[in-house]
């Protein structure tokens, strides 16, 4: 019976236990859900935040991007608008020009038709001239017969001669007459058309000297250029051709010599010598030479900038050929720069050449250079518009081009191009004070001095210098020694008394020097 008990007790308590523990279980279980469902509430809150957080900056970063390319748009807009504002300017100037074009052109068809109603007008003047002539002609040979009782071919060849020599002596004074309107009318068309190039072209006036100043930081400078017993100043002076004037005016010194260039490598040369500090013979040949690559590359841009100033392309133009015209900046032609004339004779030739509907290429170029053998004159024998037209011809240029080197100086040019440049060379050398007659007669006798002296063999060079007073010739001391030089200076001399016509005396130094040089090593 116990048993029993205990072992209901046991069942009992067996089953109490796994009620127990269902019960338990399942309060864990809802207490987990209900912490899962918290988390899962908590993370979907959190991914709802972050989601409007993104919203958010999606929306400012889009309104951001909107207001850039608005932006953006304007800027392409307002250039957009610049650049039809410019399209519409020069589309304007392209009418303007085209409406000055065709006023021109205009105004020239209504002269044309002038001239043309003028022919008519004569050729029916000379229609009914021929006519009255005709019935005077029928009326003479009806009085003829009648009166004289002559056979028809004697009348007829009897009022030949007689209508002969009267129409003769009617066309001769009508003829004369139409010449005189005719070059009436030239005269003032070409007055016309010279007095607009010339109101379109200014250019200054000035007259090269034939000196140039150089500026010292102090006077101590004059004696270190001077040297120890001359010894600088006379390699300055030997090398260059030129004449230093050391003089009392305060930190300047002048440097003198009718040939600009030479003048120009001597003032440069110096100029660096006195930047420097170092002044020496060694020092001075090498500054000497250094001015002398500098004036060419100089030279080369002033021939540069004479082509751009008249719209002239240089790329087809040899580069030797562009320096040589840049030369013409350092030669003058009777006081007047031979380069500002060529471009100025240029300018002028295409003006008149735009006017009378020349070749106006031709013109500005053959008008540049017209006077290209100035540039070479010193050196090469014969008249610059010889050497002028071999020069053009060498380096290609066609014949009509090469041709105004020539054209400027024969009486009567065979093409217009050529009469254009010649009348646009006089009136660049006729204007008041363009040229100076006196200065160019002083260089040609400094040039003929030089050119006598060099004439004799072993002569290595000839500078004349003190306004043509004395010539310093530099001979090659292999050829010519002492007792030599002594003949020379009396042959040079000698040669100018018979061949130049100069005022006062002419002193002559021959210098002869022989310069050994060995190194040390």
């Amino acid at each position: 019976m116990i048993s029993l008990q205990l072992i209901v007790l046991l069942v009992v308590s067996l089953l109490l236990g796994a009620a127990a523990g269902y019960l338990y279980r399942k309060t864990l279980g809802t207490k987990a859900a209900d912490q899962a469902e918290a988390r899962a509430e908590k993370m979907i809150a959190e991914a709802k935040a972050k989601q409007q957080e993104i919203q958010q900056e999606t929306k400012n970063e889009t309104q951001k991007l909107l207001l850039e390319a608005k932006e953006k748009s304007m800027t392409v807009m307002e250039e957009a608008k610049r650049e039809e504002q410019a399209m519409r300017r020069d589309l304007q100037d392209q009418q303007r020009r085209l409406e000055n074009r065709e006023a021109m052109f205009d105004k020239k068809l209504l002269e044309v038709e002038d001239k043309k109603t003028k022919l008519e007008e004569r050729t029916k003047e000379m229609e009914t001239l021929r006519a009255t002539i005709e019935a005077l002609k029928e009326e003479e040979v009806a009085k003829l017969q009648n009166i004289a009782g002559l056979t028809r071919e004697e009348a007829q060849e009897r009022l030949m001669k007689e209508i002969e020599q009267d129409s003769q002596e009617a066309l001769t004074n009508r003829l004369r007459k139409l010449d005189e309107v005719t070059e009436e009318e030239l005269e003032v068309k070409s007055r016309k058309i010279l007095s607009l190039a010339m109101t379109r072209f200014a250019s200054s006036v000035s007259t090269d000297t034939t000196t140039t100043s150089v500026e010292l930081p102090n006077d101590e400078m004059k004696g270190r250029i001077i040297g120890k017993e001359g010894r600088n100043i006379k390699a300055i002076e030997m090398l260059t051709g030129t004449e230093i004037i050391v003089d009392d005016t305060p930190q300047a010194i002048t440097i003198s010599g009718f040939s600009p260039i030479r003048r120009q490598v001597a003032k440069r040369a110096l100029e660096a010598l006195i930047k420097d500090g170092r002044i020496h013979p060694a020092r001075v040949e090498e500054a000497i030479t250094d001015a002398k690559k500098a004036l060419a590359l100089d030279l080369r841009k002033a021939g540069e900038d004479a082509l751009y100033q008249l719209g002239l392309p240089v790329s087809s133009i040899d580069p030797k050929l562009v320096s040589i015209l840049g030369r013409m900046k350092y030669r003058t032609s009777y006081g007047q720069n031979a380069l500002q004339h060529s471009i100025e004779v240029g300018t002028i030739a295409g003006m008149v050449a735009e006017e009378l509907g020349a070749d106006v290429f031709v013109c500005k170029k053959g008008g540049l250079f017209h006077d290209i053998g100035k540039a070479v004159d010193h050196d090469m024998q014969g008249a610059h518009p010889e050497i002028g037209y071999n020069i053009m011809k060498k380096f290609g240029f066609p014949e009509e081009l090469c041709y105004q080197s020539i054209a400027h100086h024969e009486d009567r040019p065979r093409t217009i191009e050529g009469a254009i440049v010649k009348a646009a060379d006089a009136i660049s050398g006729a204007r008041p004070g363009a040229r100076k007659q006196s200065l160019e007669q002083f260089i040609q006798r400094m040039e003929e001095l030089e050119r006598t002296a060099s004439s004799f063999d072993g002569v290595e060079k000839a500078y004349a210098i003190q306004a043509g007073r004395e010539i310093r010739v530099f001979v090659q001391p292999q050829k010519i020694d002492d007792l030599t030089a002594y003949r020379l200076a009396k042959e040079v001399a000698n040669k100018i008394e018979a061949e130049l016509s100069y005022p006062g005396e002419i002193r002559i130094t021959v210098i002869r020097e022989t310069r050994v040089i060995e190194y040390a090593r």
